[in-house]
């Protein structure tokens, strides 16, 4: 049988990356599209949900997916655009770009860094390979190769003696038992103040939010649930993270399947989702909870919708108090989860639901968004 279109494993170096394009959603449209794609594919969505997601065709989902399987990361700027033929050999071209991402001090240059000044100066005096070209040349070639000057950042690792087992399990569930899985996870601290977006507006004249505010309301974090089988997202806004807002979610996702067989709900390492309590709860109501690696919580499959809840109801916005942020994001997640599937399986979905609930006598009713605290 044929095997769905996913990405490859994803690193720990690249899935940080995605999520942070994901999560500020500044880079350029095409990145942050094709980040969500890859993001959402490795948290286990199928091809269909995935392009429903970021509303694009579902062969441009399997495009990019293949892509990134080939190639990596570098899917994320794809090369629509040709140019003028080389003046340089490929070779030459290539040398110079080594060059330039080589540390100076490797090649015996009493500096840290290059400038372009810096950079050509070596290449023409080169025993034996001289290079004549300016400073322009010079800079076009090294973006040509994709190389630009950045500032220098931090990287860490994940330490976790168990990081290919606990993903093991997370794509186990997902692969295996997609309609018994969930994930969790909070979103916030959600601040009361302006927060800027972007929107169509005419040329030269964009909406404009107050710069100045006061914060007396404090904070409030959002603990979210994701049906993996159902693609359905529902949550709740607390005003602090904590065991028992962890608890009464836990305890909405296991009422989502109240037939007592085993479910696997995906979540990280915050210490409040460890606690005895909740573990000795999950083993007697048969909850297997599976834990992120350590620095790796972009294996949690809700991490791929967090970031259109926060374009669509946080960026752009200027709520006066959390009651009205509340009820912006409980009015996207009605929205959202009704245009999720198609009408026809929604209705199906009801009625299945419904035969349930006759078979069985168990009283359902829909699923409520729960009230603020």
């Amino acid at each position: 049988m044929t095997q769905p279109v996913k990405v490859r494993r994803l690193t720990d170096q690249e899935g940080q990356k995605l999520q942070r394009i994901v999560r500020r959603g500044t880079m350029s449209t095409v990145r942050y599209r094709r980040a969500m794609i890859l993001l959402a594919s490795a948290g286990g969505n199928t091809v269909p949900v995935i392009a429903r997601l970021v509303a694009a065709d579902e062969d441009t989902v399997r495009d990019v997916i293949h892509r990134f399987n080939e190639i990596g990361l570098a899917c994320l700027d794809p090369r629509w655009a040709g140019g003028r033929p080389r003046l340089l050999s490929l070779e030459d071209e290539q040398f110079v770009a080594q060059t330039a991402t080589t540390r100076p001090a490797k090649l015996c240059q009493p500096f840290t860094r290059w400038s372009i000044r810096k950079l050509l100066a070596y290449l023409q005096r080169l025993p034996g390979r001289a290079f004549t070209l300016g400073r322009e040349a010079l800079r076009t070639l090294l973006a040509r190769h994709g190389i630009t000057f950045q500032r220098t950042k931090t990287w860490k690792e994940s330490p976790d003696p168990d990081f290919n087992a606990k993903l093991q399990e997370i794509e186990y569930a997902l692969t295996q038992r997609p309609e018994r899985t969930f994930a969790f996870d909070e979103f916030g601290p959600l601040g009361i103040r302006p927060t800027a977006g972007s929107g169509w507006a005419p040329h030269g004249e964009p909406d404009r939010l107050p710069a100045t505010y006061r914060r007396p309301h404090g904070v409030t974090y959002f603990h979210g649930c994701y049906s993996v089988g159902d693609d359905l997202l529902w949550g709740v806004n607390r005003r602090r993270k904590g065991i028992t807002p962890t608890w009464a979610a836990l305890k909405s996702i296991r009422a989502a399947r109240p037939d007592g067989a085993p479910i696997y709900v995906s979540l990280d390492n915050l210490s409040a989702h460890k606690n005895w309590r909740i573990r000795t709860w999950a083993t007697k109501h048969k909850v297997r909870l599976l834990f992120t690696p350590t620095y790796a919580s972009w294996a949690n499959p809700i991490e791929a919708h967090f970031g259109p809840l926060r374009q669509f109801t946080i960026a752009n916005s200027d709520h006066p108090n959390h009651t009205v942020q509340t009820r912006a994001l409980h009015a996207y997640l009605r929205w959202r989860n009704a245009h999720a599937r198609h009408p026809d399986v929604l209705a199906a979905q009801r009625r299945e639901r419904a035969r349930v609930r006759s078979e069985k006598g168990i009283r359902w009713g829909s699923r409520p968004l729960a009230r603020a605290a």
